[in-house]
């Protein structure tokens, strides 16, 4: 983890964040080249790369059917959203799920997702999957 002079990244845990595999979650140590920072507040389920911030956070509720194109990344699905800044990714499938918020100054934002696949992989299954 950085120290000093950087801040830490304000993100929320999620609901489903003391879900086992999230209050274990094996967060990768870099994304696409950057380092991981501290979050506030300081959670298992919780983590963040780079300036400005790359955030994952596992627990976010399952995403039911949806018709929005499911991208499939290395056997993990993720449904994108666009969002004013960036867009975020929800893992598809998993209960609870992964999520993980791209600013738009890593386009093409799904480039980073394969930093995700294990943890995603590692949530339990909920029947749905990528068409």
């Amino acid at each position: 983890m950085l120290s000093g002079c950087s801040s830490a990244v304000e993100v929320s845990v999620p609901g489903g964040g003391d879900a086992p595999a999230c209050a274990s979650a094996a967060w990768p140590r870099t994304v696409s080249g950057m380092e991981r920072r501290d979050t506030s507040p300081n959670d298992a389920a919780v983590a963040a790369w780079g300036d400005p911030a790359v955030v994952a956070r596992c627990g976010v509720a399952a995403l039911g059917p949806t018709d929005t194109e499911c991208v499939d990344v290395d056997g993990v699905g993720w449904i994108p959203q666009e969002l004013s800044d960036g867009t975020r990714f929800t893992s598809f499938g998993t209960d609870p799920a992964v999520e993980v918020l791209v600013p738009s100054d890593y386009d093409p934002a799904p480039l980073l997702l394969p930093a995700f696949g294990a943890i995603a992989k590692s949530l339990p299954r909920n029947g749905l999957q990528c068409r």
